[in-house]
């Protein structure tokens, strides 16, 4: 795709590595394919892990990359925590990124890219006309349905949802990774803002499918992800308590391990159960994956994609999951994954799988041709320049005549909202 150069500044929540966080892994195509495609890129990402930032500065050396890293800081006393309380999250952003970002701004740009709501807290003096939120869950929808805990949590909630509102109003641009997504953020708004839905990417190129002859002998049931993050921990408190035993009732020689960031610790209460191994902090998931017969990810609540689905598929492991576990994924039940929202039916769905290793072949060799076809870079950065060219048009084109592309007919890019 020819394109005129734009001067782009994104602003993310964690260092753009293949294999960091979940949102980590979109920011890693996002940057790369920006600069190839030649856009001039200026990238600020907030980084919990201090040994991130060389990672980052070896992956994206300069003068080709403009990346500019910086750990988050750990704020302390009376002040921090009512800063907290006013703007949830904003501890991910200390003043000098702020003033460093503003020096950038000042210098001219065409479009001010924020992943998450959260990194709006660094650009509430900028031209909301040109600032563009991508976002990738919703407390909104996450917390919809949360009970309650206890009157100090029942506050951070509310305060949590009301600073997601007002920052989604600020911008005069969203995107999000899911059309469940899209379709909260343009009711949140009330049609006063475009809505865009990009969908999600990785480099399926970095994903070794495993070959038929180096998967399990023995059914190994999986479920791999960060234990703090309530999606993970949810889905696997339903597979430890209500779906492993009707499983291993019916596949004796099963056996269940989960993977994941906190493992043992959030799911203490289950690490001595028989048949079960739980794994935590562990450097690298590939080898998890290549041990797993079926990837069992049923979370209750929870927005946005689901990325160790779509790293099991590109892997080459089959997937059952629930209505959750494929949201905004372009599967098919039955051909791409195997799909139910009631415990019976997971427990049939996996134990068939486990049974038949043909049809498992068969469906993670689908599995991995959708995520080449349809979470490429290619087709996920086609509908990112095609909304920076929606904003600099809307604007006038202030900046000159746009030259970008128009997205190919098939592409599931759109903008959509309310009259």
């Amino acid at each position: 795709m020819s394109v005129k150069p734009l001067r782009v500044v994104v602003v993310m929540i964690e260092p753009p590595l293949p294999f960091g966080s979940a949102a980590a892994r979109w920011y890693y195509v996002l940057l790369r394919g920006l600069v190839e495609r030649g856009h001039r890129v200026t990238a600020f990402a907030a980084c919990s892990d201090a040994s991130d930032v060389e990672k980052a500065a070896a992956m994206f050396p300069a003068p080709q990359y403009d990346l500019r890293c910086y750990p988050i800081e750990n704020r302390k006393g009376v002040a921090a925590k009512l800063e907290t309380i006013r703007r949830p999250h904003s501890h991910l952003f200390r003043e000098g990124v702020r003033r460093e970002l503003a020096a950038v701004l000042r210098k001219g740009y065409d479009v001010l890219h924020l992943e998450t709501a959260w990194s709006g807290w660094t650009a509430l003096d900028a031209d909301p006309a040109k600032v563009l939120v991508n976002l990738h869950y919703l407390y909104a929808i996450d917390d919809a349905n949360s009970s309650f805990v206890d009157i100090r949590t029942g506050l951070q909630r509310a305060l949590r949802k009301r600073a997601e509102r007002n920052l989604l109003h600020r911008f005069g641009t969203i995107a999000a990774i899911t059309p469940r997504l899209e379709s909260a953020a343009r009711k949140i708004t009330g049609g006063k803002v475009p809505v865009y839905w990009f969908p999600f990417a990785i480099d399926s190129t970095l994903y070794r499918f495993v070959p038929p002859q180096e998967r399990p002998t023995r059914p190994v049931v999986s479920l791999i992800g960060s234990m703090n993050w309530r999606p993970s921990h949810s889905a696997a408190v339903r597979l430890l308590t209500r779906l492993w035993p009707g499983i291993k009732a019916q596949v004796p020689d099963a056996k269940l391990r989960i993977v994941g960031w906190r493992a043992r610790s959030m799911l203490r209460e289950y690490v001595d159960l028989s048949g079960v191994e739980i794994i935590e902090d562990v450097p690298d998931i590939e080898p998890y994956f290549n041990d797993s017969s079926v990837l069992v990810y049923a979370a209750d609540d929870a927005s946005g994609i689901k990325v160790k689905i779509v790293e099991a598929m590109a892997f080459g492991v089959p997937v059952v999951t629930n209505t959750e576990g494929i949201e905004g994924l372009p599967v098919r039940d039955g051909v791409h994954l195997a799909v139910s929202d009631d415990d019976r039916g997971l427990i049939e769905r996996t134990v068939a799988l486990l049974r038949n290793v043909p049809e498992q072949e068969r469906m993670r060799l689908a599995a991995r041709e959708l995520i080449e076809t349809q979470c490429s870079p290619a087709r996920a950065l086609d509908a990112v320049e095609s909304c920076y060219r929606d904003i600099i048009g809307r604007r006038g084109g202030e900046h000159g005549i746009v030259t970008l592309a128009s997205p190919p007919s098939d592409s599931i890019t759109h903008s959509s909202f309310a009259p």
